[in-house]
């Protein structure tokens, strides 16, 4: 009997001793936070997640311990976007963050109970995201871009790059959230540095071919490329043309410059979304999105592809040189 009681008791002991062991893990491992990530291609999408991913393993938070990231991309179809954005709802993420101005604009609409943090948007209170940057309201916040001082200084960089520059094609996608403010911005911009805008509209991916070739017909000296999912999708085909028609071109993006466009000039991405992920850890810890100031960039980046200017025939200025934060040899 002596026996059998001590194996009782050597098996009550040890089954609360893994119990216990089960609770402590638990409790080091704490709830597993689920992040919903809405943005635009893969490719483009990239750095920006290591970036974001990188600052979350700063505060604490690990794939696979305590932390799911639900990463959907629209891949150039900005049309699914609401079907995407309604599966991360069902998923019941507890933070939704998106990547771009559609993906921004479509939380506006269809997220309303779920926190929003934006890693990057065209002027969120411009196009209505936002009721105001200090008091953003409802429940998205996070980072908004500039609005048409970036566009102006990108023409500014193309004059001094290009000699002798007049004509420039603004390439532009219709579908994009309020794709009419940046031409008229940027046409104002132009006419302080003399510059005449050629207006090179984009609907449908085939309409991308026929957009250079009214370039090449207009004898257009440049290209000034704007945001948007489609071109973001599309960028190899776009800087594919660009070195085919010889046009010297900048983009809203420096990955079109990593994959072999000529310069971008733009916010500091990788800087944007390290700040969305701390966005995300203050709200996980109660802070409220309507209470958390959305933030201007704080940080911008000049970068120059040496390469691609060589096979356009174009010698990139010293002084242009100079002011590059990133040269591509």
């Amino acid at each position: 009997m002596k026996t059998v009681k001590a194996k009782i008791s050597g098996f009550a002991l040890c089954f609360l001793l893994v119990a216990l062991s089960s609770i402590a893990r638990s409790q080091g491992m704490g709830k597993i936070v689920r992040i919903g990530y809405l943005g635009g291609t893969t490719s483009n999408s990239e750095f920006n997640l290591e970036r974001f991913r990188e600052r979350l393993r700063e505060l604490g938070y690990a794939e696979g311990r305590n932390l799911v990231i639900e990463v959907r991309h629209h891949q150039g179809n900005v049309d699914r976007l609401p079907e995407l954005a309604a599966e991360l709802v069902r998923l019941q993420c507890d933070v939704i963050v998106t990547n771009g101005t559609e993906a921004a604009e479509t939380a506006k609409t269809m997220i309303r109970m779920i926190p929003v943090v934006m890693g990057f948007s065209a002027d969120a209170v411009q196009r209505g995201i936002i009721a105001d940057l200090a008091h953003p309201g409802g429940n998205i916040t996070g980072l908004t871009d500039t609005g048409s001082e970036i566009n102006g200084k990108r023409l500014e960089l193309l004059k001094e790059t290009v000699p002798k520059l007049s004509r420039v094609g603004l390439l532009w996608v219709r579908s994009y959230p309020g794709a009419e403010i940046p031409l008229k911005e940027t046409e104002t911009v132009a006419r302080t540095l003399n510059l005449a805008i050629q207006s090179l509209e984009v609907k449908e991916p085939q309409d991308i071919e026929a957009a250079f070739q009214l370039a090449s017909k207009n004898r257009l000296s440049a290209l000034l490329v704007t945001s948007g999912g489609l071109f973001g999708f599309h960028r190899n085909r776009i800087i594919g043309l660009a070195q085919k028609s010889r046009l010297p071109a900048t983009y809203d993006n420096n990955t079109y410059v990593q994959a072999g466009g000529l310069m971008s000039y733009t916010a500091d991405r990788k800087e944007q979304f390290r700040r969305a992920a701390e966005y995300v850890d203050r709200i996980l810890k109660g802070a409220k999105p309507a209470e958390l100031p959305v933030e201007r960039p704080r940080k911008f980046e000049f970068t120059v592809n040496l390469k691609a200017a060589k096979q356009i025939g174009l010698t990139i200025p010293p002084n242009v040189l100079a002011r590059a934060d990133r040269v591509i040899r």
